[in-house]
């Protein structure tokens, strides 16, 4: 005999789907280090400058943060519309770091903990970004819903417009971002100038 539930009860859980949806997800964080030579400031800078990671352009930069992201998502096709029902990431950021490859006399010690300290907490930041463009991702797509497609191809092509959006968006925030921090008397302006000085 066919069971029939009243038609307020699938009403509100289609209601509350798109926020069930939104699972509970952690990112990894990895650190990942590079081996820089030198005692002094100005030797460790200058290591830097000849072992930092490559970025665009094949400059060398000090620090890096890189992530990679995955999604596992439910498309559910009904009534000749498709809708994105759910969609979890799978978010990796890894922070690329220097790190003395000897011992440090101990002024240079404190000196450098300074640098690095405040070079990781910029790096973070970018993680922060990085996750912030995760959750945007959720809250523009979940729930998405593209009528006259019942095989859920039109809606790919959607979702890929609305995520070169994002991710256009994201990286402006992160180079308006650098802009500061690396400018004059920026934050890692002043943290090069105090390992450099020693001061």
């Amino acid at each position: 005999m066919e069971s029939r539930r009243p038609w307020w009860l699938l009403a509100a859980f289609l209601a509350v789907l798109p926020s069930l949806a939104h699972a509970e997800w952690q990112a990894v964080e990895k650190v990942k280090t590079y081996a820089i030579a030198g005692k002094t400031g100005i030797e460790l800078y200058r290591s830097i400058g000849e072992r930092g990671p490559v970025i665009s352009g094949n400059r060398r930069t000090i620090a890096h943060t890189n992530f990679t992201l995955t999604w596992s998502r439910k498309y559910v096709p009904q009534d000749g519309a498709c809708t994105l029902v759910s969609a979890v990431p799978k978010l990796t950021i890894t922070y690329t770091l220097p790190r003395p490859s000897e011992q440090l006399p101990a002024a240079n010690r404190r000196l450098w903990g300074t640098f690095i300290g405040g070079v990781e907490a910029h790096e973070r930041l970018h993680g922060e970004m990085i996750k912030k463009l995760v959750k945007d991702i959720e809250v523009a797509t979940v729930g998405m819903s593209v009528p006259g497609d019942p095989k859920c191809v039109k809606i790919r092509a959607e979702l890929k417009e609305r995520l070169t959006d994002l991710f256009t968006a994201h990286q402006q925030r992160n180079r308006d971002f650098d802009r500061v921090e690396m400018g004059e008397g920026g934050n890692i302006h002043q943290l090069i100038l105090g390992l450099v000085n020693g001061r």
